[in-house]
């Protein structure tokens, strides 16, 4: 299986309004990467529209079916990835999986990848066969051996539902969450945090964590902790949207956590809402794999329009703010060539997002 090699992509030339900036500008492409300096004998291969920053989906699972099946053989990886790519994805943010994927980095045609390791869970407390499931005492010395094995993240699983109480309840005890994210940061790794409910947020934020996923829980005084400390939340609305068949397919035997998630469910446009209010960064992720499909981006940034983000503001969570906040750049001189180009503004209409032109990954075009 091979994919268009870098030094073999021609010189492209691209015209039209260039995103955030909103100028209007002529844009060349050599050896893979931006130039504004005039290219000869580019071939030109978009005139007008709108070039946004490659779109990135911020929490996904490659290597994970609809289902929960995971996927092992190349192919099936690569389609995942396909799926993304024709929604305008160029970067995504695995954010755990028990699949290696790196054979996907050869693929010069393929977004680029950022992972997170598998996921760390407490014995018994989290999806049969998705996590590595540990006893307190062995989570920090795991989370430096992620650390090292991802690209830069550790994902704790921070709640989940505890059958003896019969909802959901933190997965570790706080000395344990202190000590495992200040492990991760000596090891020069970020940490993020699959929370739904309230009772495991405070301990994690409090350690310095630099991510909460979901976070439906999140209180008026949490989400000012974490604008305080410039802790990021990435919604995945997407998903929330399955919190009452969560909530039914629970509630014979657990009629507690029934009750949380829909009340979780009810008020999470309103989280949203206060923690962008508040200034806490906000980024786009679907939790595409298991209960979600690839490829729904476009979705998840209309979400977090309606809960409340400006339409600009949505549209940087899945774009050049998140891009930034990954350490990918966007459309700047010498940078990776990854761009989408929009006939329309997608700052003003979102659904624009929904039908791209042409795509640009790593030099070449592809879509």
């Amino acid at each position: 299986m091979t994919a268009p090699a870098l030094h073999q992509a021609p010189a492209l030339h691209l015209a039209g309004v260039v995103l955030p900036e909103g100028e209007h500008r002529d844009l060349w492409v050599t050896g893979g990467r931006f130039t504004f300096e005039r290219v000869p004998g580019a071939e030109t291969v978009s005139r007008g529209g709108y070039l946004l920053p490659g779109l990135v989906d911020a929490h996904c699972h490659v290597g994970i079916a609809l289902g929960g099946a995971h996927v092992t053989d190349l192919a099936g990886l690569r389609e995942q990835a396909l799926v993304e790519r024709a929604a305008g994805v160029l970067a995504l943010r695995d954010c755990g999986s028990p699949v290696d994927t790196r054979a996907l980095d050869d693929l010069d045609d393929l977004p680029r990848i950022v992972r997170a390791g598998r996921h760390l869970a407490a014995t018994r407390r989290y999806i049969p066969e998705l996590a590595l499931e540990l006893e307190p005492a062995d989570l920090v010395e795991q989370v430096r051996v992620q650390a090292r094995a991802g690209d830069g993240w550790v994902k704790l699983v921070g709640d989940w539902i505890d059958r003896g109480i019969g909802d959901l309840a933190p997965e570790w005890p706080d000395d344990v969450v202190a000590a495992a994210v200040a492990a991760a940061h000596e090891e020069g790794a970020r940490v993020t945090a699959h929370t739904f409910g309230t009772d495991a947020l405070p301990a994690l934020i409090a350690a310095g964590i630099d991510c909460i996923e979901h976070g439906t829980g999140l209180t008026e005084e949490l989400v000012g902790e974490m604008a305080a400390r410039g802790t990021a939340v990435v919604p995945t609305l997407v998903n929330v949207e399955n919190f009452p068949g969560f909530a039914a397919a629970g509630e014979r035997k657990f009629p507690a956590y029934a009750s949380t998630m829909r009340r979780l469910h009810a008020g999470s446009g309103a989280v949203v809402r206060a923690a962008y209010e508040a200034g806490v960064p906000v980024f786009a992720g679907t939790d595409a794999g298991g209960g979600i499909e690839h490829g729904v981006i476009a979705t998840e940034i209309r979400a977090l329009h309606t809960a409340g983000l400006p339409a600009e503001a949505a549209l940087a969570a899945g774009s050049w703010a998140a891009r930034e906040w990954l350490g990918l750049p966007g459309i700047v001189e010498g940078a990776p060539a990854d761009l989408v180009v929009y006939e329309a503004d997608p700052r003003r209409d979102l659904d624009t997002l929904a039908r791209p032109q042409r795509t640009v990954l790593r030099g070449v075009v592809v879509a």
